[in-house]
C-alpha cells in the first residue's frame, strides 16, 4: 500500500493522522493542507465503515486507532454510522483555499458531507 510520509517518523506520522481524523470526526471539519487531508481522508472512512460494520471488533479497532478516544468511537458508532447508513463510502470532501503564507502550502478544508435528504 502507498503513502505519504508526511516528513515524519512512523510514531509521528502514526499519532498525527490518528489526532487529525479524530478531530475530523469531533468537528465534522479541519482546515489543514492538501497532502494531510488526502491522507487523513482514508482513515475517516475507514473509521465510519468501523461504525457502520458496529461488531465488537470494529469498535475495538477504532478505539486502538483513536488512542482509547471513547468520546470519538462513541460518535463514529452512534451518530455518524447511521447518518451514513445508505452511503457507500465518500463521507469526506476536500474544498481548496489559498496557499499557506511562508512555505506556500496549499490549504484546504476537510470535512465530512451531508447526507442527501431525500
Amino acid at each position: 500500500m502507498a503513502y505519504r510520509k508526511l516528513g515524519r517518523t512512523n510514531k509521528h506520522r502514526r499519532s498525527m493522522l490518528a489526532n487529525l481524523t479524530k478531530e475530523v470526526i469531533m468537528n465534522g471539519r479541519i482546515e489543514t493542507t492538501d497532502t494531510r487531508a488526502k491522507e487523513v481522508r482514508k482513515f475517516v472512512d475507514k473509521m465510519i465503515t468501523y461504525g457502520k460494520d458496529g461488531s465488537l471488533v470494529a469498535r475495538r479497532k477504532a478505539l486502538a486507532f483513536l488512542h482509547n478516544n471513547t468520546v470519538a468511537v462513541k460518535k463514529v458508532f452512534d451518530e455518524l454510522a447511521p447518518r451514513y447508513a445508505n452511503r457507500n463510502g465518500g463521507y469526506t470532501r476536500i474544498l481548496k483555499l489559498t496557499e499557506r503564507r511562508g512555505d506556500d502550502a496549499l490549504m484546504v478544508i476537510l470535512e465530512l458531507v451531508e447526507e442527501d435528504a431525500k
